[in-house]
């Protein structure tokens, strides 16, 4: 029972408990900071009403063609960010590169000196943009755009200086040469460009337009932020199919079908940029951008068909992956816990001690490993392979000569350690290049590289773990194809074919994704005859690892304090009814009409987002008639116009009442704290003065009844985005019942008007049948419509 209350606790609408009784909204981080529920729910009060009422039918045209222009503007954002962070690394790499090989002709030890400061410049440049002026763009970012699209709102992680800071950040890292990657960072990209699309750009660096300011609930904003996260996917790996299905199955909560045509139009526009962006680059114009930057290993050329045989291995390939995987993001716990509590709370100068010695250390084992390694002599040239060996200094391709006597060697370690990630990894795919790399060199690579791997990740830098995940599920791979080749001894078995189906192992054994993993390898990759396979690994690796922990986002968000509910609840909450959730809280009411004076001082003795109203019929009967959320009374207090010196209701039935408020104002900016109590003066005449609340609530709120299964208020909880769900005691009578009939609506061509088809149906008995709904029983026609 304690365990399935602890669960319960991470709800939304329970999240903690005061002394006054009712669940918060806020929860406590693990580095002091606070995240906060966001209000899915569409607030139907008086105002909304008459708002809806006055727009036509061409508003809801209108309505529609922005929210297609701004999935076309966010593709084409999203697209733009990744040509511009993609340019940056290569040409960052290829200066480092070119100028290291040119010194190393004289001398080595100048070469590394060179290195190592140029990786030191870079990483630093990074950790001091995130610790000085972005520190919510560190990480990948994907838990807490996960965490927001799952009804979490996380201070900062949407705001102007965390776009810049995640973009100019990620050049730095990975243009360091740190163990991480960009893709990460880039789902986090798409998802700030929608946000500041969505809210008409950035008011504090006035860069706000007032004509794109369209769409303020957070419904609206939930959907662009997930166009967003598909284009940042689309954008990474040249996917945009595995775009549309990574936001479908890693970091929503709630899709529809609407959605899903916005989000594969952006996914294909910026497949269209980026494209674009990739046919202007090769005619030099991008200096050294080369075949490297835009991730996609061709692997078309490779293994065409496999026997049965080689299931067994591959299959190995999968419970390797899962063991690999399970252990990484265990690992990575433990060292971002133990960081997050003892290590960053000494100040952001560790932090930036802390990522340069991780820089220093990766350099070394980089250029100092490869230098420990004999050379071996280049294999015969193919015409047709297009591969030559050794490749020329700078350039990309494999087999490069490191630290070689000869002209006609190559250094296996070099050409996976003094190589930017994605030409590694190119080179682990590659088809044709058979014995290319040992087994000793793929082994030491495979260590020096997960343990950088583990401790990077969670530094104060923009960190994704897509690229190292392929290079070290690759690695192992290739060593499995090798034992393969050598066991075999077929010449159609390519050890390029197993590096990517390890690559997609440890993905699956990490990040616990299926589909839309399988759909990105396939597309990055070129090759559809390998789908089955994918398939096979994925599957394998995914259940050895959800058989020692979650996934590295679920993990990520728990230790990050996002307290995000899953797809299903826990087992124990079928054992619990709701009103075992509300345990013994005392709920702060309000009354219809309340004292200004009275709300000021419920504001401040807690911390409460929603309050329930309630009023009073003439037979002195109570009745709740809706839910008020904590920021509407904030913004009925700092703009006064609702104030009255009578403590009487007022008549809004008759559509008498003017509307003094744009529904814009009553909604929180993105990832911002709000308006707060303290922010607002008050007078000792204003404090006196009262507030009809009747047209500012939600007077349809969702409500449960106390003995309902707690499972199925999860369900209801998380299915329908909400923030607040009232219990209440079981209904004394049943007003009537509506079944599937009564909500299909058909229009009449004569009339124009609307009817309900059920009404249409029942005809003249339609008011006989209310009457018996008023007295509690079942019409016989929806017992036959049932």
């Amino acid at each position: 029972m304690e365990t399935a209350k602890l669960l319960w606790s991470r709800l939304p609408n329970s999240d903690e408990k005061t002394e006054s009784g009712v669940g918060v909204g806020h929860y406590k981080k693990t580095d002091g900071g606070t995240v906060e529920s966001l209000d899915y729910e569409v607030i139907e009060n008086y105002a909304y009403r008459e708002e809806q009422a006055q727009r036509g039918k061409l508003y809801m045209y209108y309505s529609v063609g922005v929210k297609w222009f701004f999935a076309l503007l966010i593709g084409i954002g999203t697209g733009f960010a990744a040509v511009f962070i993609n340019i940056s690394v290569e040409n960052f790499a290829g200066w480092k590169y070119s100028l290291t090989f040119n010194i190393i002709q004289k001398s080595y030890f100048a070469g590394f000196i060179v290195y190592m400061l140029f990786n030191l410049a870079l990483v630093l440049s990074s950790v001091y943009i995130i610790t000085h002026f972005a520190p919510a763009a560190a990480g990948s970012g994907i838990p807490e755009i996960k965490g927001y699209l799952n009804g979490i709102d996380t201070h900062g992680i949407l705001l102007f200086r965390t776009l810049i800071g995640k973009i100019f950040g990620s050049i730095g890292s990975v243009g360091g040469g740190l163990a991480l990657g960009k893709e990460g960072p880039l789902v986090h990209t798409g998802a700030c460009i929608a946000s500041l699309l969505g809210q008409g750009g950035s008011t504090k660096y006035h860069l706000s337009s007032r004509w794109l300011q369209v769409f303020n609930s957070e419904r609206d904003r939930r959907d662009l932020v997930t166009c967003g996260c598909a284009a940042g996917v689309a954008a990474a790996f040249r996917a945009p199919v595995g775009g549309v299905l990574f936001a479908l199955e890693e970091v929503t909560s709630w899709w529809r079908s609407q959605l899903m045509w916005r989000v594969f139009f952006t996914s294909a526009i910026v497949a269209v940029v980026v494209r674009t962006a990739m046919g202007w680059c090769k005619s030099g114009k991008c200096g050294h951008f080369g075949s490297g930057g835009f991730i996609i290993w061709d692997v078309s050329d490779g293994q065409e068909d496999y026997l049965f045989m080689e299931l067994l291995p591959m299959a190995v390939i999968g419970v390797i992956g899962g063991l690999l995987g399970a252990l990484f993001n265990q690992l990575t716990l433990y060292i971002t816990n133990w960081r997050r509590n003892y290590l960053h709370k000494k100040g952001n100068h560790v932090k930036v001690i802390e990522v340069c010695l991780i820089s220093v250390i990766t350099s070394i084992i980089s250029f100092g490993l490869p230098l420990f390694r004999k050379c071996t002599p280049c294999p015969e040239s193919d015409a047709n392979s297009g591969i030559e060996c050794p490749r020329a200094p700078g350039m990309y391709g494999n087999y490069v000569n490191f630290y070689c006597s000869s002209k006609k060697e190559y250094n296996d370690l070099a050409t996976l350690f003094f190589n930017t990630q994605d030409d590694a990894i190119r080179n682990l795919f590659s088809a044709k290049t058979i014995h290319e790399f040992s087994a000793q060199s793929l082994l030491t690579f495979l260590v020096m590289f997960y343990a950088l791997a583990v401790v990077t990740f969670g530094t104060a830098v923009p960190a994704g773990q897509f690229v190292p995940g392929i290079m070290i599920g690759s690695t192992y791979g290739r060593l499995v194809g090798m034992f393969v080749v050598s066991f075999s001894r077929r010449l159609n078995i390519e050890e390029g074919t197993y590096a990517l189906l390890g690559a997609a192992s440890f993905l699956g054994g990490s990040m616990r994704m299926t589909v839309s993993l399988c759909v990105i390898m396939v597309e990055i990759t070129n090759n559809l005859k390998l789908l089955p396979l994918i398939m096979l690994v994925l599957l394998i690796s995914k259940a050895v690892g959800d058989a020692f922990n979650e996934g590295l986002y679920e993990e990520q968000a728990r230790l990050r304090g996002i307290p995000l509910l899953e797809s299903r609840p826990k087992y124990q909450l079928r054992s619990m009814i709701a009103k075992d959730a509300c345990g013994s809280q005392k709920v702060v009411y309000l009354p219809r009409v309340v004292k200004v004076s009275d709300v000021v001082s419920i504001l401040r003795s807690n911390i409460h987002n929603g309050f329930p109203v309630i009023d009073h019929t003439s037979n002195g009967e109570t009745l709740v008639i809706g839910l008020m959320l904590r920021s509407h009374l904030l913004v009925l207090l700092q703009s006064k116009v609702d104030f009255q010196h009578s403590p009487l209701p007022c008549d809004f039935r008759g559509g008498s009442l003017p509307i003094r408020h744009n529904l814009s104002e009553f909604v929180k900016p993105v990832s911002s704290k709000g308006i707060s109590v303290e922010d607002i003066h008050l007078s000792r005449d204003d404090l006196d003065m009262y507030i009809d609340l009747a047209p500012f609530v939600n007077p349809s709120p969702y409500i449960v009844p106390e003995d309902m299964s707690l499972s199925k208020v999860y369900n209801l909880f998380r299915q329908l985005g909400l923030r607040h769900i009232f219990v209440v005691p079981r209904a004394s009578r049943v007003i009537g019942i509506i079944t599937r009939k009564d909500l299909l609506i058909e229009e009449n061509e004569d009339s124009g008007a609307v009817e309900l088809q059920s009404t249409s149906v029942r005809g003249q008995k339609h008011d006989k049948r209310t009457r018996r709904n008023a007295d509690g029983e079942q019409p016989l026609l929806n017992e036959l419509l049932d």
